[in-house]
């Protein structure tokens, strides 16, 4: 159960966690929150990692880490120590568990009201396998823990043509994708992003765009019948229940102009056929958004990029526009 909702003359309360200690994480975390007096002045942040870490990637990169922690509450830093020493580009499976302590922290955070939203740096997958903790990805670990029956993995581009794109299913072998769609989960889907796009972005009426699952849309059932048999159906419900959502269209002619330009958000059906589409047209400025949780919750749409962690050549841009986004969704949350 959270808190009461917090004045609104109050500072908004923004966590984030450095992610992977020898990946970009921490670093970019430096580089982001040096301005973070003249970009976000309604905001405070809580930075979860280990301090001296910190101090030591922000000097790599050029940051003034003790200048910026000085000036207030503006940026605290929630010491956690590493379990065992951190080398830049070099993974280490002792700190598996540590980088789930920084999630874990700032999830319980979040659900005690303490932070309005979180913002994650990327983690690395393996290390946490690694270190014996079974784990498939962070949307899947923030619905475990906040006990959410359904999450929505929704990457967006904030750049000139703002562009988002949300999932049915996430991380799933190809093969087993038509199995796990089915017309109650496309709909519990649709129900998540549009609630959210209303009270998280503002958005009075949210038009939704869904594609197929198979080329050219099932071709009328001659290359499947998932659009048929279960996409439709649940495109009816969603539309008797008051949801804008349109479709089934074929995905390789859905991502151009004349349709995204009628639409705030196109539902895929897995990983890789929509998100290829997003990155490509908005990496470096992407976003990566869990809707449905009780808890807001954005991060990078790039991984730990090992080979350029500790030389300074990392864009902080992501980790820039998901602090924008959470920012912007607590206000819209708090506001009512």
């Amino acid at each position: 159960m959270t808190s009461a909702a917090p004045s609104a003359s109050l500072p908004l309360q923004i966590a984030i966690t450095t992610g992977e200690p020898a990946g970009v994480g921490p670093e970019l975390t430096a580089q982001a929150l040096a301005g973070a007096a003249t970009h976000w002045p309604g905001a405070e942040f809580t930075v979860l990692g280990d301090a001296a870490l910190l101090a030591d990637r922000a000097r790599a990169v050029g940051v003034d880490w003790a200048a910026l922690l000085a000036h207030g509450k503006r940026v605290q830093v929630q010491h956690r120590p590493l379990g065992a020493p951190s080398q830049a580009g070099k993974l280490n499976a002792a700190n598996g568990r540590y980088v789930l302590d920084l999630l874990d922290s700032a999830i319980d955070g979040a659900m005690a009201g303490t932070f309005d939203a979180i913002v994650t740096a990327p983690l690395q997958k393996s290390t946490i396998n690694d270190a014996g903790v079974p784990f498939t990805g962070h949307t899947e670990y923030l619905a475990e823990r906040t006990h959410t029956p359904r999450v929505v993995m929704m990457l967006a581009g904030t750049g000139k043509r703002p562009l988002r794109v949300a999932l049915a299913t996430t991380h799933l072998p190809l093969k087993d994708v038509s199995a796990a769609l089915s017309v109650e989960g496309i709909v519990e889907t649709l129900r998540v992003v549009d609630h959210d796009l209303r009270h998280h972005f503002g958005l009075p009426a949210p038009r939704i765009l869904v594609t197929g699952l198979n080329p050219h849309a099932g071709e009328n059932g001659y290359l499947g019948r998932e659009e048929i048999d279960v996409i439709a159906p649940a495109l009816k419900l969603a539309n008797d229940q008051g949801i804008d959502a349109r479709g089934p269209y074929p995905a390789d002619t859905l991502f151009q102009p004349r349709y995204l330009d009628e639409a705030d958000c196109v539902l895929a059906m897995f990983h890789d056929q929509g998100l290829p589409v997003l990155k490509y047209a908005t990496f470096g400025e992407g976003i990566n958004i869990t809707l449905g949780l009780p808890i807001i919750r954005t991060s990078v749409d790039h991984g730990t990029a090992l080979d350029l962690a500790g030389t300074g050549r990392a864009d902080a841009g992501s980790l820039i526009a998901a602090i924008d986004t959470a920012v912007s969704m607590a206000q819209h949350r708090r506001a009512g």
